[in-house]
């Protein structure tokens, strides 16, 4: 077993906004220290266009944020504990794939493609597939194998054939180019080991099996053939991907000379197979079987593990999709989610700041205007709690940026409804929190209804720490306790319990967990003077979603 300060983990968390790493005793779970870099080009907001629901983020971005905050973290580490560090793993944000050739480097690292945004990756919440995934549901659902079955039941504009699919039809270009393509969490590894062929790297179980339609009894992805006849340039593509998936639990190799010389990380650290954030950020936050974790951020994933022996073969529908080991070896893991959380309240704050941001911009800084923001969605929740809660209140959808879950649907959007001259800006805000509670409460639902018991809920993640009026309203809206974990940064620890394993440290995530776990730090009980309050204004939420549905084309 190993001692306190005989062996030492990184977990690199890339988020949508920047990449944090963090130093953690393998033995105790310390968390010595911590960095967070900022993406430059994507702070800038290069390559987006979000009237067209358009994100796309440069590899250079994240090849400079790595390599700057794995330095940082190591700046001022003696010597004798920087010599201990045996392993790293990574957790990225997901589904984000990119273009890459046959080395695996992605197409925007080549002088012709620099500035070209469809060889750059599509970040997870990019919407511009929504033809091509509807296109993939539609042939699923009528070929011999419903490729979809273990996806919740349909495709999303979030994931990797739909994104690939759509960059192909609108830039042949990039698509003459390309030799493979790479979701995030496989390409870092691919880089930090100096891997020259995409074709040798072990491809992430995680982000196969919940975004690219991979399973065992498919015999691994999608047919030649389903494929085809969706793109024929597909099939090349199909023939460059992988058969065989690997969990978290398994090395890659290790590091590259390049690599160790340009972060200042011993030769023989070993990297991890990686996984998608939420994933990871589950195994961070202590999930045992049963535990319904959400990952609460910029938008949500809620994850759920149970064993394989008595939920092997039932199928969820409408949800994320069901994995074995995508999140826990050895276990099915489940994930859910919505597509906008924090998002949403961000968008209310910049549409409240507009007067300041627009009018004073030649004498507000980017970083006042930030500053800015942060104020007036803490005002914002403070007089927001200080309201009380009626049945004839306003109310919200939380699809912003489309529903994730239940039943993925990205044409669906946001609705404010029961508004008066007597509305302001706090009564606004308590209907957009109250709205991402009730899409919370449509996932816990849905699985119950699927015969997947929640028997408690963890939160994790940005708000989780900083909004106990978000977390007191979930609560209150689910009718169940909320514990919150202590560490601020469950990803990154999730990433390096699974760094421990693959250096042979930890001989399974279950000894890391119980070794390194932080523990929780509180718990929202729900105010059961407001349970039948909440009741009634779900079931006009409820109404009003089947009511914009209808008036939909999207199925």
């Amino acid at each position: 077993m190993s001692k306190a300060g005989e062996n030492w983990v990184i977990g690199l968390d890339f988020g949508t906004d920047s990449v944090r790493a963090l130093l953690v005793d393998a033995a105790t779970g310390e968390e010595r220290k911590s960095a967070v870099r900022i993406y430059p080009r994507w702070n800038d907001s290069r390559y987006c266009d979000s009237l067209r629901s358009q994100f796309r983020q440069h590899p250079l971005d994240y090849i400079e944020a790595m390599e700057a905050v794995i330095r940082e973290v190591l700046s001022g580490i003696p010597d004798e504990v920087v010599n201990r560090i045996r392993g790293l793993s990574v957790d990225t944000t997901g589904s984000t794939p990119v273009a890459v050739d046959r080395q695996g480097t992605p197409l925007a690292l080549h002088p012709e493609f620099a500035e070209n945004p469809n060889a750059m990756f599509v970040l997870w919440k990019d919407h511009t597939a929504i033809a091509e995934a509807e296109e993939i549901n539609q042939l699923a659902h009528r070929w011999e194998t419903d490729y979809t079955m273990y996806s919740g039941g349909s495709y999303s504009a979030e994931w990797f054939w739909a994104k690939m699919l759509h960059i192909f039809r609108t830039d042949p270009q990039v698509a003459q180019y390309t030799y493979s393509w790479m979701e995030h969490c496989d390409w870092i590894p691919h880089l930090l080991c100096g891997h020259g062929d995409v074709q040798v790297l072990k491809r992430s179980r995680c982000a196969a099996g919940h975004k690219a339609m991979w399973h065992e009894t498919f015999g691994g992805l999608p047919s030649a053939a389903f494929l085809t006849t969706l793109d024929p340039r597909l099939k090349d593509i199909r023939n460059h991907l992988y058969r065989q998936t690997y969990t978290s639990d398994t090395a890659v190799g290790t590091i590259s000379s390049e690599w160790a010389q340009r972060t200042g990380l011993p030769s023989n650290v070993i990297i991890g197979v990686g996984a998608i954030d939420a994933h990871m950020g589950a195994v961070g936050a202590a999930i045992r079987p049963y535990s319904l974790v959400k990952v609460v951020g910029t938008s949500t994933c809620d994850m759920l593990v149970a064993p394989v022996s008595k939920h092997g073969d039932p199928l969820v529908s409408g949800i994320c999709g069901q994995v074995d080991g995508s999140i826990v070896p050895g276990m099915l893991g489940f994930e859910a989610g919505q597509s906008a959380f924090g998002d949403l309240y961000q968008w209310f704050a910049r549409l409240v700041a507009f007067p300041v941001t627009t009018l004073l911009s030649d004498t507000v800084s980017q970083q006042e205007q930030h500053t800015l923001i942060n104020r007036i969605l803490t005002a914002l929740n403070r007089e927001a709690a200080a309201l009380p809660v009626t049945d004839t209140d306003e109310v919200a959808l939380d699809w912003i940026n489309g529903r994730r879950t239940p039943d993925v649907n990205p044409a669906l959007n946001g609705w404010l409804t029961g508004i008066t001259l007597g509305t302001d800006a706090p009564r606004l805000f308590k209907a957009l929190v109250e709205a991402t509670a009730f899409g919370s409460k449509a996932i816990v639902d849905r699985f119950e209804a699927e015969s997947i018991p929640v028997q408690e809920i963890i939160a994790t993640g940005g708000i989780a720490k900083k909004s106990t009026y978000v977390m007191q309203v979930l609560a209150d809206v689910l009718g169940r306790p909320i514990k919150t974990v202590k560490t601020e940064q469950s990803c990154a620890l999730g990433a390096a319990m699974y760094a421990t394993v693959a250096a042979g440290i930890h001989p399974t995530i279950a000894a890391a967990q119980e070794a390194m776990s932080s523990g929780f730090e509180q718990e929202y009980q729900p105010n059961p003077d407001r349970a039948q309050v909440y009741a009634a204004l779900y079931r006009r939420y409820q109404r009003l979603g089947s009511f914009q549905e209808k008036l939909t084309s999207y199925s």
